[in-house]
């Protein structure tokens, strides 16, 4: 699974709009779109912020395991 993927599975197992994640990580609506779309990747400072807010590693985000 890719990271856009991995970000909205937990977006929406978290019950948050993409603007409600970009709100709480203090990132644009449009860069949560992107990613989830696979248009871009977050950038480290982004991973961070989202390993952070979800309880989850970077390593869990940026890996292509669902594990």
């Amino acid at each position: 699974m890719r990271i856009g993927e991995k970000i909205k599975e937990l977006r929406i197992e978290n019950n948050l709009s993409q603007r409600a994640l970009a709100n709480a990580i203090e990132m644009s609506q449009k860069a949560v779109d992107n990613w989830e779309l696979g248009i871009y990747e977050p950038k480290a400072g982004a991973i961070k912020k989202l390993a952070d807010y979800f309880g989850v590693t970077a390593d869990y985000l940026l890996s292509d395991d669902d594990y």
